[in-house]
């Protein structure tokens, strides 16, 4: 067993990669000290996480006793009803509760918000645009990846704009270690949660709008949610609604300012060359970590020496398994030309050789998991980032205003972006590094 892992150190928050390579020189999974007291299984080899993803023996029912023993109250009865959302379930109450909403994310319904997003994103680059002309710096974080995001999935859930911001800490707090927040946060976010989605699903049942909150309040009655599951359902959307895209905005952004190389390549490009700075940033900084926890149900065999006991926590970590050497070559290495399509790159190194391309990345999990939004999060980052990086753009040319090596990053195993991203305008004529 590796030294006790602590997802709240800042240091591991910002660079956690040694520590997964390390972990992997042991095997594809190794038993991990946790510093909240517990034990876990962690998955870091690429073929093995999706075979676990995929296999029935792992369930992603929660443990009774998980985490630190916490006594009987208000915001442990708000975690418990929030948290019985389809990622906490198996088959088949999963099969169910994503049948109810798959039919709000099939690709005619998410290719018909790209105009809307276009519109947003054009806004908010006008808007930072306008802020660094007046204050010379910015935020990309709070002025670009966290609002797209949330104003789109707000648009398709129903949320109301002006609650973004309380939103935002609440969801953050929850899906934070509780060592990284003040005593209380935590509980309080929980709390809070619970009562304002309470408050929304009252809301929409006496004034449904054409929202996706009001579809699947309208068909709890007919066979679909009852009120935990529709309470759970809304986090669980609003959660992954932003927080993946807003991780992946940040962390495509970063890796651009940095690797001028690859940013100018992307602008002779053209379309297919964004996709594939998209693709490449879900896998170089997968903005989910890792997946929810899963339990084993019987003793699992995973090779390579590898025997995981019943009953074992379990978490695949996808940032682990997205720089698996042996899925992907150069793994620590930025090249969205693996993703491009063949006859768009040639065999010099950024790519691989021509007619190949990189296995598929595991950002979005894999088997009956899989993602539902992954589609959007694509087509948000495909609009945004040439948006604010092509040639063209309303934006000036963007420098880093800070040292990347010091930029916080918010901790857990959950979720995974930087904190803040702050950038200058670059003055005409000067040349930038990275």
């Amino acid at each position: 067993m590796l030294d006790t892992l602590d997802p709240a150190d800042p240091d591991f928050a910002r660079d956690p990669y040694p520590y997964y390579a390390r972990l992997r020189t042991t095997g594809p999974a190794a038993r991990v000290a946790l510093a909240n007291g517990t034990e876990a299984w962690l998955v870091t080899g690429y073929r093995q996480a999706r075979e676990v993803l995929a296999d029935p023996r792992f369930s992603n029912v929660p443990p009774r006793a998980a985490g630190r023993p916490k006594p009987d109250s208000p915001a442990q009865r708000a975690r418990g009803c929030l948290a019985r959302h389809m990622l906490n379930t198996d088959a088949p109450d999963h099969t169910r509760l994503r049948r109810l909403t798959t039919a709000a994310f099939t690709p005619r319904r998410v290719d018909a918000l790209r105009p809307r997003i276009e519109r947003l994103t054009a806004e908010l680059v006008a808007d930072v645009a306008a802020g660094l002309a007046r204050e010379g710096t910015a935020d990309l974080v709070d002025a670009f990846a966290f609002p797209l995001p949330v104003l789109v999935i707000g648009e398709v859930l129903g949320v109301p704009a002006a609650d973004r911001a309380d939103l935002r800490t609440w969801t953050y707090r929850v899906g934070s270690p509780a060592d990284a927040l003040p005593a209380g946060a935590v509980d309080e976010a929980w709390t809070s949660l619970h009562a304002y989605f309470t408050a929304l699903i009252a809301h929409k049942r006496r004034i449904p709008g054409d929202d996706l909150f009001s579809a699947l309040i309208h068909d709890a009655g007919e066979g679909g949610l009852d009120d935990g599951e529709l309470l759970a359902m809304a986090f669980l959307l609003l959660f992954a609604g932003y927080e993946t895209t807003m991780n992946l905005l940040a962390s495509a952004s970063l890796l651009l300012l940095t690797h001028p190389r690859e940013l100018a390549a992307a602008r002779r490009g053209g379309p297919g060359a964004w996709a594939a700075v998209a693709e490449e940033a879900l896998r170089h900084a997968s903005p989910l970590e890792g997946t929810t926890w899963r339990r084993t149900t019987e003793e699992v065999d995973l090779g390579e020496g590898v025997v995981l006991p019943a009953d074992a926590s379990v978490l695949v970590v996808l940032a682990a398994a997205n720089r698996d050497p042996q899925a992907f070559a150069e793994p620590d290495a930025f090249r969205p030309a693996r993703y491009a399509a063949a006859g768009e790159r040639g065999g010099d190194g950024t790519g691989g050789k021509a007619g190949e391309r990189a296995a598929p990345h595991a950002a979005f999990g894999h088997g009956p998991h899989f993602c539902l939004g992954s589609r959007l999060a694509r087509l948000e980052a495909e609009v945004a980032l040439p948006m604010l990086f092509g040639e063209g753009s309303r934006m000036p040319e963007l420098s880093l205003a800070a040292d990347p090596a010091l930029l916080p990053y918010r901790p857990g195993l959950l979720v995974r972006g930087p904190r803040r991203l702050p950038v200058r305008a670059t003055p005409p004529g000067s040349t930038r590094t990275g």
